[in-house]
């Protein structure tokens, strides 16, 4: 057999399923198989392989034992001369295989290889082809150096910067996401470390490679898209734990030799802190869509009630001292929670779980009122207004939202 393709997969139902369609048009001809191991997905994602594509040895976990461990697993079945190591949130052009076959049966020397990468939108994805994330390296990309001199052989080595990324070159990382590989040469340097559970050992299993004295090519005469981060959720906290965890291993495993000591010290110190500062960054994204429904509850107060509540019901008199201290902090701190309680805060943004939550907000603090005595019934008018202002605040926020972001991704082409 000539190719084996390995696809981890986790809860990317649909991804996974425009990816399969793309890899069975690419093995038209071929001799090959296709893996799928899903790690315990939620959404029905073996169902749906098993359905839809019964020609693909689906392997099932019942828990989630991580990227390396799944690949492994599947690699002890695979029967090919070449494994393809495939993200799910990829689709592949229908000559890649083709082409990378053809490259790897004249250039017997090669060990590996990678394609042109794309994203959504047609833009080259510079992590196509890397170099080995040395202490210097390393320091360069997480201290920002990289980024301010990608073109610099020093500086943005990490990426390669220097090197033209339309023509065929000797690199020395690949990438996860599209891993293209000899299968004597996996014996022979071992197969994924199973002590990264995700990220990081792709970059491991490149530097084995290249110490077993194989080559690694970047090809740009095929392409793929990859869909960037669609099969990891990197807004979230763990997402970040575990990356920055992997960054660790790799440097703890690969960075010992003499002379380095400080550097390292200081390559570590900088993993943590942009950890650090990841992790703080995200916890200030999952409060500021609280926030700002907080503020437009509190601003709704002070538009109508005292623009037509103290003229109407209260004579011109103004509320009681209470009112503004403890009345409206306490309606906005139950419509919050409720929007919380309700999904209103998830990702991505859906407009009915603010929907359900200012509803249920509402009639919670009407059963409330209801139980509370006379001197409070007066108030019950301001909930009238700030539920109205806020059911429509939050959905004006939320439709904001989603038309911003399908700004951001309209007129995607897989292939342009």
């Amino acid at each position: 057999m000539k190719l084996s393709v390995i696809i981890v997969s986790y809860n990317v139902k649909n991804l996974l399923d425009s990816c399969l369609q793309t890899v069975c048009e690419a093995t038209e001809g071929i001799d090959a198989e296709i893996f799928v191991v899903d790690n315990n997905s939620s959404d029905n994602s073996a169902a749906m392989v098993a359905e839809r594509f019964p020609m693909v040895h689906l392997l099932a976990n019942k828990n989630n034992p991580g990227f390396s461990k799944a690949n492994n697993q599947a690699l002890k079945h695979a029967r090919g001369e070449y494994i393809l190591f495939l993200n799910p949130d990829t689709l592949v052009e229908k000559q890649t295989f083709r082409v990378c076959i053809d490259f790897m049966d004249s250039n017997p020397e090669a060990g590996a290889m990678g394609v042109k990468m794309v994203d959504g939108m047609g833009r080259y994805l510079p992590e196509s082809k890397r170099a080995v994330p040395t202490p210097t390296v390393a320091f360069y990309k997480i201290s920002g150096l990289t980024a301010l001199f990608p073109k610099s052989e020093k500086y943005g080595r990490y990426y390669l910067g220097h090197l033209d990324k339309n023509k065929i070159q000797k690199i020395e990382v690949l990438t996860g996401a599209f891993f293209f590989a000899r299968k004597t040469a996996l014996d022979e340097t071992g197969w994924f470390d199973e002590s990264f559970f995700m990220y990081g050992e792709d970059i491991d299993l490149s530097c084995r490679l290249l110490k077993q004295g194989y080559k690694i090519y970047y090809h740009p005469g095929t392409k793929i898209v990859h869909f960037k981060g669609e099969s990891t959720r990197k807004s979230s906290i763990n997402y970040v734990l575990v990356f920055y965890r992997a960054m660790a291993i790799y440097a703890k495993k690969h960075f010992r030799a003499p002379g380095r000591s400080l550097l390292v010290v200081l390559l570590f110190i900088a993993i943590y802190s942009r950890a650090g500062l990841s992790i703080i960054k995200r916890l200030a994204g999952r409060i500021i869509l609280p926030v700002t429904d907080a503020a437009l509850l509190y601003a709704g107060f002070l538009i109508f009630p005292t623009g037509w509540e103290n003229r109407l019901f209260l004579g011109g008199q103004g509320y009681p001292d209470e009112n503004p201290a403890v009345l409206i902090p306490a309606l906005i701190a139950i419509w919050v929670v409720s929007i919380l309680l309700t999904g209103g805060y998830k990702t991505p943004v859906r407009v009915d779980g603010s929907i359900r939550g200012i509803l249920l907000g509402s009639i919670f603090i009407i059963l409330v009122y209801a139980m509370l005595s006379p001197h409070w019934y007066f108030k019950f008018f301001t909930i009238i207004p700030l539920a109205i202002w806020g059911l429509a605040g939050t959905i004006i926020t939320r439709l904001l939202i989603l038309f911003m972001n399908s700004r951001m991704n309209k007129n995607r082409s897989f292939f342009p």
